[in-house]
């Protein structure tokens, strides 16, 4: 090999040891998953299925690791305390791995700001509706005998009497404090008389007071779910497309004869709910 010849292979080596570092790193970043901000809704009351299909996408955002935060983006007027509690304690197994963050669109109120203060940062529109916080329950009817009906308690056709039914409704509201002070803390500006009083809030008040954190929308709830989770270059991903929707057999809320849907929940219970005043008719 002349000497040009020579000159020519030690450069195409050189040239190739240079290449060698760059195709490496290409292979393994395209071998590693773009990260994912997942993205749960909701816009309905929270109830049996409303609550499992929450619970099917947490679950699915903590088994899948290319899935690096969750973003809530809540339109809901809360729902029945079990289910609002059952999808609480989930968000809490998920925020133990990974950020979860709420943007509030609409209304995120009662059972649904309960679960809001377990996510990391709350968003809402300047006209969102914040709040709600408590509990509503339907008292238990005074017993009274069927004579064709025997049992063998003076509760087992009724469940438990008038005043031990106001003191659950009572311990169910201080749980609802207690969610709320562990996940907002020293954020809160105002004491438990204005957080106890059932009060709702618009979005603009509502950061004010320190039950919400800032005024943004949902590109910015992604951004800051990004953010904490310290990635960059992140898709977004609606969850329900990748689980599924339970179909509901029978709706949550009473329809009236004309096929209007009322703000009162078919079934009697206990209810982290908002219920909106009716229009009264004239």
């Amino acid at each position: 090999m002349n000497q040009n010849g020579l000159k020519w292979e030690r450069v195409r080596i050189w040239l190739l040891w240079l290449a060698l570092p760059l195709v490496i790193g290409i292979i393994i970043a395209t071998s590693i998953p773009q990260p994912v901000i997942g993205v749960i809704r909701l816009d309905d009351a929270i109830y049996s299925y409303t609550a499992r299909d929450m619970i099917s996408q947490i679950n699915y955002a903590i088994d899948h690791p290319e899935i690096r935060a969750v973003v809530l983006a809540f339109d809901s007027p809360g729902g029945t305390v079990v289910d609002s509690e059952a999808v609480y304690m989930e968000l809490t197994r998920l925020r133990a791995q990974k950020p979860v963050v709420t943007a509030v669109n609409g209304m995120a109120a009662s059972g649904a700001y309960y679960l809001s203060v377990n996510t990391d940062y709350i968003y809402v529109k300047p006209s969102s509706i914040i709040g709600n916080i408590g509990v509503i329950s339907y008292l238990p009817p005074t017993p009274f005998i069927f004579e064709e009906i025997i049992s063998t308690g003076p509760y087992k056709l009724w469940g438990s009497p008038r005043d031990s039914e106001m003191r659950q409704t009572d311990m169910i509201k201080e749980g609802f404090f207690q969610a709320v002070m562990l996940g907002r803390g020293d954020r809160i500006k105002v004491g438990p008389e204005v957080i106890l009083s059932g009060q709702i809030w618009i979005g603009s008040e509502a950061v004010r007071i320190g039950i919400a954190d800032e005024i943004g929308t949902e590109t910015d709830a992604f951004n800051k779910a990004a953010e904490l989770a310290q990635v960059a270059n992140y898709k977004t991903l609606d969850l329900i497309e990748l689980t599924g929707s339970v179909d509901p057999s029978s709706p949550f809320f009473i329809q009236s004869p004309e096929g209007v849907t009322l703000p009162y929940p078919v079934e009697p219970g206990t209810y982290m709910l908002f219920i909106p005043q009716l229009p009264v008719k004239q």
